[in-house]
């Protein structure tokens, strides 16, 4: 039987981490050559006899004294024994790529549960080679970063997910902050990480999440990023859910059978995307300022009193002229007597049309019409009750 005179190792270019020599058959004269940022482990009948650093080292019973106890091997000469040797490498980090299941979350910002999924990526070490190859290592021959992922995967997961949603509670932390929050939660897990990877001989030198997003892999989840895409396209476009719906309801009676295209202008125009007169008024209403009888538009009705949109004269922001006050920035509705359109109360002209306005010192008789909005005045009135002027 041959015995084995030299031992090395040299792990290429290959993400490597252990590597056990495949021969067993050693001597006291079996000399290991240990590279920079290696170490060799020896091992006999289940038990680590001795770690050796970079250099080079003889397996004799004057350097290593527990194989005359183990073997009863003579002192000095060339005794074989069997053992196994392994090599460790001790600098090369490994970076592994992770990602958590579906995970559920309370979420603060929607009230309600969400399913969460997170992704990162990880970086450890051999820290404690003999701790590293007892813990894991087992029967294989090599250990490389597939076999940690391997190895760790299930473990990995399940403390992640616990630990994270932990934190997100503790803190309040939603989805529409999560972002701003990534590089706490990763500091924060790989505290709480670094000593379950310790258990196994191995130092952990970066643990980072690098998003936390809905998990479109499920039904609920596929749901919920459908309505915050319509969420974000209504507060872009200026429309709510309820008009949405609305002018879907609106689409489809235009476009279902016995359908006209004066239908549609009544729906579209009387009200249906934010009126006031709600669907079925909308459809069996004519528009304002319309005659029932020929359909012709009443040009002695003021363009104010036609049910409109306007925009406020302060904020810019579109409400119906049956408004008192802007709803956004509660700016008094102080309408042009001739277009409707509102104006700021010092205005000299309409900001539209240019018609001349009645000054807020301008007086009226008890009894007349509101100078501004034609509005009829009760006897001894301070101010019209429709838009706010001032009567003296």
């Amino acid at each position: 039987m041959a015995f084995i005179d030299f031992i090395k190792w040299d792990p290429g270019s290959e993400p490597v981490y252990a590597w056990r020599y495949k021969e067993t058959n050693l001597s006291t004269f079996t000399q290991i050559i240990v590279a920079e940022s290696q170490e060799a482990v020896l091992f006999s009948k289940g038990r680590m006899i001795q770690k050796f650093g970079p250099g080079k080292h003889t397996l004799d019973t004057e350097n290593i004294p527990l194989l005359r106890s183990l073997f009863g091997l003579p002192f000095g000469g060339n005794n074989p024994f069997t053992a196994e040797v392994w090599f460790v490498n001790k600098l090369m980090p490994l970076d592994i790529d992770w990602d958590t299941d579906n995970m559920r979350l309370n979420d603060p910002d929607y009230k309600t549960m969400v399913p969460l999924m997170a992704k990162g990526r990880y970086g450890v070490k051999v820290s404690d080679s003999g701790r590293f190859l007892k813990n894991l290592v087992g029967t294989a021959a090599s250990f490389d970063a597939k076999a940690i992922t391997n190895n760790f995967r299930g473990l990995l997961v399940s403390k992640t997910k616990s630990l994270l949603l932990q934190v997100m509670q503790a803190n309040s932390i939603g989805l529409k902050s999560i972002s701003a929050h990534l590089d706490a939660l990763s500091q924060q897990l790989q505290k709480n990480m670094a000593p379950f990877w310790e258990e196994y001989g191995f130092l952990l030198t970066g643990f980072y999440i690098t998003s936390i997003d809905i998990d479109d892999r499920t039904a609920d989840g596929k749901k919920i990023l459908e309505a915050m895409a319509q969420q974000s396209a209504q507060s872009i476009a200026g429309y709510t859910w309820q008009q949405s719906e609305a002018f879907k309801l609106g689409k489809d009676a235009v476009t279902g059978p016995g359908s006209t295209g004066l239908l549609g202008i009544m729906l579209m125009g009387g009200g249906l995307m934010g009126g006031s007169g709600g669907v079925g008024k909308s459809m069996m209403d004519p528009p304002a300022g319309s005659n029932p009888q020929d359909g012709q538009i009443n040009k002695n009705i003021p363009q104010h009193a036609v049910a409109r949109d306007v925009f406020c004269s302060k904020c810019s922001k579109k409400f119906q002229n049956s408004s008192k006050f802007c709803p956004h920035c509660g700016d008094p509705y102080l309408p042009c007597p001739k277009c409707g359109s509102d104006n700021d109360e010092k205005a000299s002209r309409c900001v539209s049309c240019g018609q001349p306005l009645v000054s807020a010192q301008s007086s009226a008789p008890d009894g007349s019409a509101c100078s501004r909005c034609g509005n009829q005045l009760a006897p001894n009135v301070l101010f019209c009750p429709s838009c706010g002027l001032k009567v003296i």
